[in-house]
């Protein structure tokens, strides 16, 4: 069982590969810098998995152009490869930013996407051009969505929440109150497997996210517990935290706006239909304990 995955060496294909490998499947890691990498498309297998993307830029440093090049056209064209070759199966790995970078209760497949960012309307435009493909028999299209990605390895803002409390620093952004989605690198890798060995799931979008929610003074209580210590929660007024935060929009700083908003936004993602899809109940690890598994991995470093 032949699988071929571009953008192997990130933090998601290096923890997929492993979960593959693990599962008895071949993998063909393919890097799109290569001139010749179009031939190694063109063989029989189950899937490709479309991991390479241009990530989120939180400083807002990156040009408009270069999202549209990464995120849609060089998907075009690994999809365009696929549709000429024998493999069954094309994942794009798209965002939950392709429908909307705020959310109103509690984001689905059906929610209609307005995204704000050059990085959520490319992956919207990559979505809507591979939708509007006519799929050959026998073969299938899945855009993965998924919510904010963790897992040990992972250098994103749990590690930035993770060196605050170490520190004995309060938290100071208690006086947010909200809910998020996370989506634990153990339950993406176990959905993508899932999929590709469920001939029955249609082709189509899926959301990806853990099964729970939590509040960023949860973890903050949570990464405390894990350390050992008592995680002082700091509430303070939000317009003061608003205004330190467009500072750093100006000038370098640790807070700004695009930061703050990740930090302190409810975010919720439904995963129902992938779970209605693939007839199972819950996924193997819980929100709590793949926050945990994440965050005890800090402490290793």
């Amino acid at each position: 069982m032949k699988i071929v995955i571009t953008g192997a060496t990130g933090f998601v294909g290096q923890n997929l590969v492993a979960y593959l490998q693990q599962k008895n499947y071949e993998i063909s890691s393919i890097s799109l810098r290569e001139k010749e990498w179009k031939k190694s498309i063109l063989l029989e297998g189950q899937a490709i998995i479309h991991l390479v993307g241009k990530a989120h830029d939180t400083t807002n440093s990156s040009s408009s152009d270069e999202y549209f090049r990464v995120n849609r056209d060089l998907t075009i064209e690994v999809f365009n490869e696929f549709l000429k070759s024998k493999v069954r199966d094309f994942f794009y790995f798209s965002s939950v930013k392709a429908v909307a970078d705020s959310v109103i209760g509690i984001l689905d497949e059906n929610t209609v996407p307005v995204p704000k960012t050059p990085y959520g309307k490319s992956k919207l435009e990559t979505e809507e051009y591979l939708l509007n493909q006519k799929i050959p028999d026998g073969k299938r299209l899945f855009i993965i969505r998924p919510c904010m990605i963790h897992g040990p390895g992972n250098k994103g803002n749990l590690n930035l929440l993770y060196n605050i409390v170490e520190k004995g620093i309060p938290w100071p952004l208690a006086s947010f109150r909200n809910n998020r989605s996370f989506l634990c690198i153990d339950n993406l890798s176990f959905l993508i497997e899932a999929m590709i060995s469920d001939v029955n799931l249609p082709s189509g979008i899926y959301n990806f996210s853990d099964d729970d929610f939590v509040s960023t003074n949860e973890l903050v209580t949570v990464i405390a517990k894990i350390l050992g210590n008592k995680g002082r929660l700091l509430s303070i007024p939000p317009i003061f935290i608003q205004f330190i935060a467009k500072i750093g929009d100006v000038i370098p700083f640790p807070l700004n706006s695009e930061r703050l908003k990740k930090l302190t936004e409810s975010y919720l993602v439904s995963n129902d239909k992938i779970k209605k899809g693939l007839n199972i109940d819950k996924l193997p690890l819980s929100t709590k304990d793949g926050l945990e598994k994440t965050i005890r991995s800090f402490k290793g470093r």
